[in-house]
């Protein structure tokens, strides 16, 4: 009987964090094939409409489908509605689109932030399962490390400086102790009522210190 291939194992780690007035996103930049490192600045935070992204974790090539799939889903929402989807309207949207394909799914495990008229964050896994997350979440195998930083130093009502600090540390612990995290440093995204805005890589590095 022959040996079935290998699958190539990927890793990450993704993190969201619910501050005062915003959502914080962060995720490190390594992408793996098994134990190759296929590249160390690979984005893992994806935008899909003004003031919402995903962040992702699991296979590349299921998550860049499905950020084009939910970008189209949206852009025909707001011209049907003329209005833009809330963050919970467009996790709901993803979580039906992983449903459909329950049995021959998009291996992938999503963080979904955004602003409507307050900040929300909501995890999904790969057959659609929806969760609304009140503080933080995060994905990929670094997540055991991180989630001991934000178990540690969460608190509710945190300013947004407090929370940029917190996910860039937590990502930076996951990458210390999980193989698969890491890269050349850390994206990091804050969204509020205001803007969608990148860190750039001086900030992060000041904020993971």
């Amino acid at each position: 009987m022959a040996e079935k291939p290998k699958q190539m194992e990927t890793g990450t780690t993704t993190v969201g964090v619910i501050a005062d007035g915003a959502v914080v996103l962060g995720a490190d930049r390594k992408a793996t094939m098994g134990y190759l490192v296929s590249s160390k600045h690979f984005p893992k935070i994806l935008r899909i409409d003004e003031k919402l992204a995903m962040t992702t974790a699991g296979v590349v090539g299921d998550a860049q489908a499905l950020a084009r799939y939910i970008k189209a889903e949206l852009r025909l929402f707001e011209l049907n509605e003329s209005g833009k989807a809330t963050v919970k309207g467009a996790s709901m949207m993803i979580s039906n689109i992983l449903y459909s394909r329950r049995f021959y799914p998009y291996m992938v495990q999503l963080v979904i932030g955004g602003y409507d008229n307050k900040p929300r964050l909501f995890s999904l896994d790969p057959s659609g399962g929806l969760s609304e997350e009140k503080e933080y979440f995060s994905t990929g195998s670094g997540s055991v490390m991180a989630f001991g930083v934000l178990e540690d130093k969460f608190r509710p009502c945190m300013h947004v400086d407090e929370a940029k600090r917190l996910v860039a540390r937590a990502v930076r612990a996951a990458t210390k102790r999980d193989i698969a995290s890491g890269g050349d440093g850390i994206d990091i995204v804050v969204i509020d009522s205001r803007s969608y805005k990148i860190l750039g890589d001086e900030e992060t590095k000041k904020l993971a210190a």
